[in-house]
């Protein structure tokens, strides 16, 4: 082995040190630059994402979410709805988006779950995305018209037997609980019906009450104040236990379905790439409002709990639900029609 002079060695060791000292400035002025802008933040307008249209769940829950952003840090927050693709154009979206910590997106098991594992999508939550909380969850519940033949989930399953497609059900499209659910409940009766797919609940609510379609499995939000109203009639719930925000409707277990088990979920996310002390911002920020005692008293009028978790418990239980999710639609073939 041949060894170099000394002068030609010192000439390498100084270069290296140049370089390592280099490369140490360059990794201290990003840290600075991020606590400056975490010190200053938000110092303009903050965009939050909703990945379904206005009225529905996801709209509700994100604008209590973003009023409460916007008292605590002084700054407008503004909400921004891009529906379609069950979610999917939304999350797009939102990950092409500038990571500079002012924008933030609430996706919830549809978009932020399930699409990506059911069809192509122009997104990845793993490499796009960095996840700061969840920020509520909720059962589904069953509905039908209140002048529906249907009075119990019986009645409707003796209906739905007789024949193939004898009952059409809405969907808030591909990927969603809404969807899922169905699949689940077909399977667990070996009953077909025919899936109306809509770019969110509250548009197939809508179409149910007019007798469009015969029954959903909808989020809480959208059914509540119909079933309040007496318009819509529930007859079964999704959780595995009557859920205390509705401690009148079945679940679908007592109802003589085993099976049909399943929660919604949004959380919050924001592009990857933010710059970590603002990330925390976010997450400090989250924590703050979502244990709010009139925060959680609005999230219970929307049918939801508030779900508070750090960054790491969150992505914990994104990669829980990815592998939950990718058992139960390979086990029962679900596709994205």
């Amino acid at each position: 082995m041949k060894l170099l002079p000394i002068e030609e060695l010192a000439k390498y060791c100084v270069k290296q040190y140049k370089l390592l000292m280099q490369q140490t400035v360059f990794i201290f002025l990003l840290l600075f630059v991020g606590i400056i802008q975490a010190q200053n933040f938000p110092s303009k307008p903050v965009k939050v994402i909703v990945t379904y249209p206005a009225g529905g769940s996801s709209d509700l829950i994100t604008r209590v979410v973003g009023q409460k952003l916007s008292d605590l840090w002084g700054q407008p927050v503004i909400i921004e709805n891009k529906a379609g693709a069950a979610g999917s154009i939304g999350m797009e979206y939102a990950s092409t988006q500038a990571p500079d910590g002012y924008t933030m997106v609430v996706g919830n098991l549809g978009p932020a779950g399930v699409n990506p594992l059911l069809s192509k999508v122009n997104y990845s939550m793993e490499k796009d995305f960095v996840p700061i909380s969840l920020v509520a969850s909720g059962p589904n519940i069953l509905v039908v018209n209140s002048k529906s033949e249907f009075k119990t989930l019986k009645d409707l399953l003796r209906k739905a037997s007789s024949k193939a497609n004898a009952i059409n059900y809405g969907t808030s499209g591909p990927g969603s609980l809404s969807q899922l659910s169905t699949e689940l409940l077909m399977r667990q009766t070996k009953i077909k019906m025919q899936e109306i797919p809509y770019k969110g609940g509250m548009v197939a609510i809508n179409d149910l009450l007019g007798s469009q379609i015969d029954m959903i499995i909808s989020d809480a939000q959208p059914a509540a104040q119909f079933l309040v109203a007496g318009t819509l009639r529930p007859l079964a719930i999704t959780s595995l236990k009557r859920s205390p925000l509705f401690p009148d409707i079945p679940t679908f277990a007592e109802s003589g379905i085993e099976g049909v088990e399943a929660t919604n979920w949004w959380a919050a996310f924001v592009p990857a790439g933010t710059p970590k002390p603002i990330q925390e911002a976010y997450s400090k920020a989250l924590h703050t409002i979502l244990a709010m005692p009139d925060v959680k008293d609005r999230f219970a009028k929307l049918g939801v709990e508030a779900v508070p978790t750090t960054p790491e418990e969150t992505k914990k239980f994104l990669d829980l639900e990815k592998v939950k999710y990718t058992k139960l639609i390979k086990d029962n073939n679900i596709k994205a029609e």
